[in-house]
């Protein structure tokens, strides 16, 4: 019987990785939960593996080789699907938010990556690398004013922004690079692109005092959340996890103002920072 085929490597590496498992998978007479349980992950798990929409980590290569008798070719071809131009921790949740349908975020400290301009984004990732090659900070911007590009579709994905006030009052980049930055987060919600809600100082204590969420839901897979900190991230898709951190974004929702009090708000502080009046 025919093992896996090399992949082309000028093709979706990740795709024909997740063709080739699913082949191995029904070779081996074993469904999604059958090989999940080997590996000690959910069956929804192995089939977003196999939809192309979770990237295979090595551990992972080299379960499903030994259970499906495939040799080392996962091992090898997985470093191949795993180049990323992101940041390792962020790479796979860069990528899972190109397939989802909706994506919903509460931002507590900084503009959505989503949202943001590209002089805005260089200030942040100069703050984060104060040291690093204006070179390596031009890549990192590039990057990250592609995933905006997911916005040029005039429907998916729905984006649903909680932006906490504290993102807005915090001047990054200077004045006109926060004027220009929240300009344009009102041109997206003033063309019925994104929806944006602040949560304002006013509202106190809330939900998710302890961090930021990102939900991505997808039309054929389970859905996820992502978790991240300072240079740490992972993605998480266990249903109780999601649930309750669906609840919270609720609550978020409830106690942020209405999108055009919001958009007003927004707007407002974009003045204030043109006409130097922001305390």
């Amino acid at each position: 019987m025919p093992g896996p085929k090399d992949l082309d490597p000028s093709s979706s590496p990740r795709a024909l990785l997740g063709a080739e498992l699913r082949h191995a998978r029904e070779r081996a007479g074993l469904s999604q939960e059958e090989l999940g349980q080997r590996l000690f992950v959910s069956g929804s798990f192995i089939g977003q593996l196999e939809a192309g929409t979770r990237r295979m980590q090595p551990e992972y290569a080299r379960l499903l080789d030994e259970v499906l008798g495939t040799g080392n070719f996962f091992q090898r071809h997985c470093r191949a699907a795993a180049k990323s131009k992101y940041p390792e921790h962020f790479a796979e949740a860069a990528e899972v938010e190109t397939q989802a349908a909706a994506i919903r975020e509460y931002a507590p400290l900084l503009v959505p990556g989503l949202l943001q301009t590209a002089d805005y984004a260089r200030a942040v990732c100069r703050a984060y690398q104060p040291t690093a090659p204006e070179d390596e900070i031009e890549k990192l911007v590039t990057a990250r004013i592609e995933r905006t590009r997911l916005l040029d579709d005039p429907t998916v994905p729905l984006l649903w922004a909680v932006i906490d006030e504290a993102a807005l009052r915090r001047v990054t980049g200077g004045r006109e690079v926060m004027a220009e930055a929240l300009r344009h987060i009102v041109g997206l919600a003033r063309r019925s692109r994104v929806i944006v809600q602040v949560l304002p100082f006013g509202a106190g204590a809330h939900a998710s005092m302890e961090g930021s969420i990102k939900l991505m839901d997808f039309e054929d897979a389970p859905p996820l959340i992502y978790f991240e900190s300072v240079g740490t991230g992972r993605l998480e898709d266990d249903p109780a996890t999601v649930r309750h951190q669906r609840f919270t974004y609720e609550l978020l929702t409830a106690s942020a103002l209405p999108p055009q009090k919001s958009l007003a708000l927004i707007e407002g502080i974009a003045e204030d920072y043109l006409h130097e009046d922001h305390p």
